[in-house]
């Protein structure tokens, strides 16, 4: 069941989640090898392991830093001016264009905004007071009728 935000965002699921990852070797270890998740990698994408086949959320990813910096800056080095997030959660809203206005009117500094990926998500990126790397998103392959 969609929520819906004081402010007018209304949020229909959590579309993924997972830690932003800077020892690609260790975190492999621990997620894939002893807590025996089910990653597997993308042709092409280097280093980015996740699985749509984990109870409870739609996609978790290892995602390596250098790929999100790629996505956020268009450059695999995440700025020195930023701080470097220690996780990914991208939730997604019913109106896109709307919730990316909200966020700009109180005051959030978009890293991206409103970006088509190639894999046909809309996305709008910013940083969260914790340190997440934050995504309202328009995911239209992970919705289902329920969510429409």
């Amino acid at each position: 069941m969609p929520h819906a935000m004081p402010d007018g965002i209304n949020v229909l699921f959590v579309a993924g989640f997972g830690p932003i990852v800077t020892d690609q070797e260790k975190s492999e270890q621990l997620f894939k090898d002893i807590l025996g998740l089910p990653l597997v990698s993308i042709e092409g994408y280097a280093g980015y392991l996740y699985s749509a086949d984990i109870q409870g959320v739609k996609h978790f990813a290892l995602w390596p830093l250098d790929k999100a910096a790629l996505s956020c800056f268009g450059k695999p080095e995440w700025p020195e001016d930023v701080p470097v997030p220690q996780a990914w959660l991208e939730i997604d809203v019913a109106d896109i264009e709307s919730a990316t206005k909200i966020l700009e009117a109180h005051g959030y500094d978009l890293l991206t905004r409103l970006r088509e990926e190639p894999w046909g998500q809309t996305v709008t990126r910013f940083l969260s007071p914790e340190g997440i790397l934050l995504a309202v998103t328009h995911t239209p392959f992970l919705r289902d009728e329920e969510t429409d």
